[in-house]
């Protein structure tokens, strides 16, 4: 049974900074691609960002690119989303997700998914 743990939520000023993590029980992280979701009240879940199983190949949606950062600590099983110079419409539940592969994962998500972390950016 995979289980992911997202943590690191919480509310920010704009222009603040906050990391989320997220946490694999039952799956190696090292074998599999990991991606962050995010959902705003009233909208579909989008695309936020993902990473290859190495971490060598990392992929952003283009309104967090040059402000968000993906990383993998494979030792830990945990990955990471490092956010910066967060904005209002950054508000939104973040899920982490994995899969086999980044391909399907970047449109659709992986098969598994966390239960979410809450990040509100105040204006």
């Amino acid at each position: 049974q995979v289980q992911l743990a997202e943590s690191g939520g919480g509310l920010v000023q704009a222009g603040g900074s906050l990391r989320l993590s997220c946490a694999a029980s039952g799956r190696i992280f090292s074998s599999f691609a990991v991606g962050w979701f995010r959902q705003a009240p009233g909208k579909d879940r989008e695309f936020v960002a993902a990473s290859n199983y190495n971490g060598a190949y990392t992929y952003y949606a283009d309104s967090v690119k040059d402000r968000f950062t993906i990383a993998k600590d494979n030792a830990k099983n945990t990955v990471y989303l490092q956010m910066k110079t967060l904005a209002p419409e950054d508000t939104a539940v973040y899920y982490c997700t994995t899969g086999p592969n980044t391909v399907k994962l970047r449109t659709a998500g992986g098969d598994y998914w966390g239960q979410g972390t809450q990040v509100t950016v105040s204006s």
